[in-house]
């Protein structure tokens, strides 16, 4: 018995052993681009341009990063994206939590209609309504502005509507019910008994309309055309293309918009963490 024991001991620190093993492999495969990225950025411009390729720089050379550094277009394009983004995330959230509300915890004929309705648009894909939503934009005067960016966020997504609404089903129905009693309304009773206990939902979904919002090329590069609105992305795909060949400063772009998402990921990971596993509330 006890030889067996030490058996299925061995054989148990094998399989630890090995599971270490390939989610290290995996790391590194998934962080080598990264990086790649990051010492090349740091590459002076011959040695980056020179075969065969070396991972590690034989010399750190950080002109790019002094030049994006102190290119006030970059930093106008991180405001102008803040200014972009923040208002939205928080509005759109606060939205999309009200009419989560109301499909998860509210009675009213059509509900289920509406809510397959709601859950079927996430199956379209964005290219389909880009045209109409471009000739709508441009017809009232909104096209090389920052409306057509923010203002259809601040009526909330169907995403996270969705992901919102199964959060709140897990809310005991008595606390409802016991707000009912007191007098409230369905706003008071959202505001000040439900919105306390969805708040690791509604960080989790603020951080990731952040993400989505600060990484988006594509809205900006179709609605925006005068540079002194460029969003970050935008800036920092002119100043490439400004640069075409230089291969360290063309990296050292991609490291500085990195940064951003990654400092915001870092302060909010635990955060973002138990907001989506859902285990802030129990029914």
């Amino acid at each position: 018995m006890k030889a067996r024991k030490h058996t299925f001991k061995h054989i148990s620190i094998l399989r630890t052993i090995l599971t270490y093993l390939v989610l290290l492999l995996f790391c590194i495969l998934v962080l080598m681009p990264f990086g790649i990225i990051l010492f090349t950025s740091v590459k002076p411009l011959n040695e980056a341009n020179q075969l065969p390729f070396t991972f590690f720089p034989k010399e750190f050379d950080f002109s790019s990063y002094v030049e994006i550094l102190t290119n006030k277009n970059v930093w106008r394009g991180l405001v102008n994206t803040l200014i972009v983004v923040v208002p939205v995330m928080f509005i759109g959230v606060f939205v999309s939590s009200l009419a989560a509300y109301a499909f998860a915890k509210i009675k009213f004929k059509g509900k289920n209609i509406l809510f397959s309705v709601l859950i079927a648009s996430m199956m379209l894909p964005g290219v389909i309504t880009m045209t109409p939503a471009y000739v709508l934009f441009d017809k009232i005067g909104w096209v090389n502005t920052w409306y057509p960016l923010m203002v259809p966020g601040m009526f909330g997504t169907a995403a996270c509507i969705f992901f919102m609404r199964n959060y709140l089903v897990k809310i005991p129905n008595e606390l409802i019910d016991a707000g009912k009693v007191d007098g409230l309304s369905n706003f008071s009773i959202f505001m000040r008994i439900v919105l306390p206990i969805i708040k690791p939902a509604l960080v989790a979904q603020i951080i990731l309309w952040f993400f989505a919002g600060y990484n988006d090329y594509f809205g900006p590069m179709i609605y925006l055309d005068s540079q002194n609105i460029f969003t970050l992305q935008l800036y920092l795909t002119t100043f490439a293309d400004q640069h075409v060949g230089d291969i360290p400063t063309n990296m050292a772009t991609c490291v500085f918009s990195l940064i951003p998402a990654l400092v915001v990921y870092a302060c909010a990971q635990k955060a973002l963490i138990r907001g989506i596993s859902l285990q802030g509330v129990k029914k």
